[in-house]
């Protein structure tokens, strides 16, 4: 397999952000007071918000780049999708993090993201409640649009005064991570929805964001394709990178860091 080429991958960004903000703009008219809530076979929330934009993201991408296949959560959870990964596809969570959806409080994303030999190369997050968005495609490449102003972004060294971490808002283990940073020089810790945690970090406002509880590949894929863009890593307890393409697709416990 050809691997995409960086220019190509910069191509491909524009209208995969497009995509991410259509997707954003059909979740947000379902952004009300009365938000309909069903259950998949693991528990999990699904709404009718999820759906629309799994429909608008994959019809996007099979114009796109109708020779990669896609793999999303919905689709998975229906049971559409093969647990074996080919060598490239495009990895999509429609709505990260329903359960802040459902809060009402913003931190929701679109997720989308390109992987290839089971590394992100490219990846787009978009906020639609908070009209923010991340983008990534290779070293040097990340990006964060805030109310339409577009700035470059990068990690930061960390401070003389201390670390902050980001956690889960909804899905955190207060214990593990306690556990985790003993020893550490902590400032701050943040909490945050969906994959806007890996964001922070890209963007230099956070230093590390370690991930104690389940997380499948399509909540990650995209936040570390813009994290790496911006010169930061997603590792394992273990130390080796976070790969994709997993058989079942389910993570395991990883930490993202600035360096």
């Amino acid at each position: 397999m050809r691997t995409f080429e960086r220019a190509e991958l910069a191509q491909m960004l524009p209208p995969v952000m497009a995509l991410a903000h259509d997707a954003g703009a059909a979740i947000l008219t379902h952004y009300g007071p009365e938000i309909e809530v069903r259950r998949k076979e693991d528990a999990s929330p699904v709404t009718a918000a999820d759906e629309e934009a799994e429909e608008i993201i994959l019809a996007g991408l099979r114009r796109l780049t109708p020779e990669i296949p896609v793999v999303s959560e919905e689709a998975f959870a229906r049971g559409e999708i093969s647990s074996e990964a080919p060598p490239r596809f495009w990895l999509v969570d429609p709505l990260d993090g329903t359960k802040e959806f459902l809060k009402r409080n913003g931190e929701f994303t679109v997720n989308i993201a390109l992987i290839e030999g089971g590394r992100p190369v490219l990846g787009v997050v978009a906020a639609p409640a908070l009209q923010l968005a991340y983008a990534g495609a290779g070293p040097g490449s990340a990006r964060e649009w805030r109310a339409g102003a577009e700035r470059p972004i990068m990690v930061r060294h960390a401070p003389g005064n201390g670390l902050t971490v980001v956690a889960s808002r909804s899905h955190g283990d207060p214990e593990a991570l306690e556990r985790f940073l003993n020893g550490r020089g902590v400032a701050a810790t943040r909490q945050a929805g969906s994959s806007l945690k890996f964001c922070l970090v890209a963007a230099g406002e956070a230093d590390l964001y370690p991930r104690f509880g389940r997380t499948m590949e399509w909540d990650t894929a995209a936040g570390h394709a813009v994290l790496n863009a911006a010169g930061g890593r997603v590792r394992t307890l273990e130390g080796e990178e976070l790969r994709y393409g997993k058989h079942g697709f389910e993570n395991p416990h990883f930490v993202a860091s600035a360096e």
